[in-house]
């Protein structure tokens, strides 16, 4: 998966996740969740790119490793907007399992630099 795919994967996540939100009754609880819920969703995008713009090594992995902060917390989110009884679980599985692969896949992106990382300083060395 290229750079703009994943921007343009964490993009529509966003969009989705405020679709998601604008749904959500105007109760307290609805509220409050969609606030948070929109918050994570989005920063997932938004950091994702900054990311993309980093001028270290060590900024991109710090980025990253909010970007997976966002993502999975935008699952807990999902699951608790789901657990409240304020979205169907049948809407929100789809949004669920998007943030826990968009998780995963940056785990994976801070562990493969940090081993490129590594690497490079083991041969600057020599």
């Amino acid at each position: 998966m290229t750079e703009n795919d994943l921007k343009r994967r964490t993009k529509d996540f966003a969009l989705h996740i405020l679709r998601l939100v604008d749904s959500l009754s105007d109760n307290r609880s609805g509220r409050i969740l969609a606030n948070q819920l929109g918050r994570a969703g989005t920063s997932v995008a938004a950091n994702y790119r900054a990311a993309c713009r980093s001028r270290s090594v060590a900024e991109m992995a710090s980025k990253l490793a909010v970007v997976e902060e966002e993502a999975d917390e935008s699952g807990f989110w999902l699951e608790l907007a789901s657990a409240h009884g304020l979205i169907p679980a049948s809407r929100v599985g789809p949004l669920q399992r998007e943030a826990g692969e968009l998780t995963a896949i940056m785990v994976a992106s801070r562990r493969t630099l940090s081993a490129r990382n590594q690497k490079s300083r083991i041969e600057n060395r020599k």
